[in-house]
């Protein structure tokens, strides 16, 4: 066996404990590989506000396990997007099967997580993205004005809740037991609401959906073995928010390792599992407490046991993996390099939607105003590292919303140092009454405006937004100017291999909120497979400004992603990375 083929630990699963893991291993200099199959980082990219996580004060849980990634990889952890599909845990040296092939490996850790909860509620799966949800912050915003279905007891109903008061005009909380599970603190702020009614010992059973969404619910009151039809008051559709917890995602050990009787791993003394040299780490581990502080300190602990295994196992076999010696951590701390760049570019906040004429133009005006200090220091950096200038082709109609876009790309071309420049569509469309342009639904990719394109040396890249890109889509839209700029995000060969492969023409459409959490990486994601390939067109669209698309694809949910290749349609909804994108599409 070769030693560039053998690695000290495999670490499977890239949330929390994982990249600690892999960054304790990495700094100690062992070779340590992170294979995740989803989205590094796990579960906790998707919350929006982290406040309890020691040392630092107000984060989202993106930009957390972002900074833990970067310091792994600064280390020198290894990376690979890539599913663990089955163990060989016996003998010295391990086998993980792998979607990407076999890989040898002294020690592993498990660090697979767990995922939301799914009930099985009859409708549950027909109608998950068209009214059944499990993300209030990226979904909320579809059901304002409208009556919503919490289903749940514990800390996340609660606080949930209490969020969707702020769209809908009334949450109906169901949970099973005779009161809330979490905090008594924490119930309370839903129990006092006014716009939110609790309901103890009962489940929802089913939903059936008509015209335009879910129009009923089937509810079975525990204590009296009953059911009941339930409406909202107004006779019109409504939403159901499923927060059950976490489910183990183990049943790549199942057989392989102790579980408990609830699906979690067991582990024993410093988290090792039944079999020697195997760890676990993090949610899917049998303990009291999962949160975001107990899965890295499991990662660190685990890795200590791990570098001592390796060790033992090095000296026994005579193997020794090719191990770093030096890493870019060291070789300069102050330096970022452009894989940092990309995870680190700050968003500035949403752009104030104009009700009017006046106050866009304002914003034309004070271009300056729309951007940070610190948002423009690091705008800085990567126009300097942009290969090609960059046209920002504008197709505007003649609402405010055009008239913000213009203000945006200005602001933002000013800012770039000649990188970036734009032009203004002038040809002829058709609009409505108000100005605002008229665009075929049914069409592979809307002519939606107002609209951005990039263009590359006289020639459509494929990128395209349809609205303004300022709030959690700025990271998005900056990230797709250096990649088709270049030199781009540093991509693995298989998955740069994996998009070129694309031969027949593929268009991808983004329904977006300016608020998701989650859309971000699914129109990066996207965009980077058009970036590589010019068979790819990837456009994003603010479903607040184009609700007509929504309504064409019974879109609930977001990100909502339609695929067109050779008149065959295919709609998707939920965060996909770019192995997963590419899973989704084939290639």
């Amino acid at each position: 066996m070769s030693r560039n083929d053998l690695y000290d630990v495999i670490v499977v699963g890239g949330g929390p404990a994982g990249l600690t893991a892999g960054l304790y291993l990495a700094r100690a200099r062992y070779r340590v590989l992170i294979l995740e199959k989803d989205d590094f980082g796990g579960q906790i990219t998707i919350t929006n506000e982290v406040v309890n996580y020691p040392g630092v004060g107000r984060t989202t849980g993106r930009e957390l396990t972002q900074t833990m990634r970067q310091q792994a990889q600064d280390f020198g952890a290894e990376f690979l997007s890539a599913e663990a599909i089955g163990l060989d845990v016996h003998g010295d040296v391990k086998t993980v099967h792998t979607s990407r092939g076999d890989l040898k490996a002294f020690g592993i850790l498990i660090a697979t997580g767990a995922s939301p909860r799914k009930l099985g509620f009859e409708g549950e799966s027909e109608y998950a993205g068209r009214g059944v949800a499990y993300c209030a912050t990226c979904d909320g915003e579809f059901f304002t004005g409208k009556e919503v279905l919490v289903v749940g007891g514990g800390f996340a109903a609660a606080e949930e809740s209490v969020f969707l008061t702020t769209y809908a005009s009334k949450v109906t909380v169901l949970v099973r037991e005779q009161d809330f599970t979490c905090d008594a603190t924490v119930a309370a702020a839903a129990k006092n609401n006014p716009k939110i009614d609790v309901r103890y010992q009962v489940e929802l059973q089913g939903v059936t959906a008509g015209q335009g969404g879910l129009r009923e619910a089937t509810i079975l009151n525990r204590a009296t073995g009953q059911t009941e039809t339930w409406k909202p008051a107004d006779g019109g559709t409504f939403g159901v928010f499923v927060f059950a917890g976490y489910v183990p995602a183990t049943n790549l050990v199942r057989g392989v390792v102790e579980l408990d009787d609830y699906g979690y791993v067991v582990t024993h003394g410093y988290l090792e599992t039944s079999v020697p040299g195997v760890y676990a780490a993090g949610d899917l581990r049998a303990k009291n407490l999962r949160q975001v502080v107990t899965a890295t300190a499991d990662g660190a602990i685990a890795a200590v046991e791990l570098e001592r295994y390796a060790k033992r196992m090095s000296e026994k076999t005579g193997l020794i993996p090719q191990r770093p010696t030096s890493c870019v951590y060291e070789q300069s701390t102050a330096k970022t390099d452009a894989a940092s760049l990309a995870d680190t570019t700050p968003a500035p906040a949403p752009v104030k939607r104009s009700t009017d004429a006046a106050a866009a133009a304002n914003a034309v005006r004070k271009p300056g105003e729309l951007f940070s200090d610190t948002t423009k220091q690091q705008l800085n950096v990567v126009f300097n590292r942009m290969s090609r200038p960059v046209t920002l082709a504008l197709e505007l109609d003649d609402t405010p919303l055009s008239t913000e876009l213009r203000g945006f790309i200005d602001a933002l071309v000013a800012l770039s140092g000649g990188k970036l420049k734009s032009t203004v569509d002038d040809g002829e469309y058709e609009k409505d009454d108000t100005g605002r342009a008229v665009f075929d639904v049914e069409h592979v990719l809307p002519a939606a405006r107002p609209c951005v394109r990039m263009v590359v040396d006289g020639e459509p890249t494929g990128l395209a937004f349809h609205g303004v890109p300022s709030g959690h889509e700025f990271n998005s839209f900056v990230l797709g100017l250096y990649n088709v700029a270049g030199p781009g995000q540093p991509l693995g060969d298989d998955l740069i291999e994996r998009a070129k492969s694309i031969a027949s023409p593929l268009s991808i459409m983004i329904l977006v909120s300016l608020t998701c959490t989650m859309c971000p990486e699914t129109v990066l994601a996207s965009q980077r497979l058009a970036s590589l390939n010019p068979a790819v067109r990837a456009e994003a669209y603010d479903v607040s400004h184009f609700p007509e698309l929504k309504d064409q694809y019974g879109a609930m949910s977001v990100p909502c992603i339609v695929i067109n290749r050779g008149g065959e349609q295919t709609v998707e909804f939920g965060k996909k990375s770019i192995p997963q994108m590419l899973d989704l599409i084939g290639a």
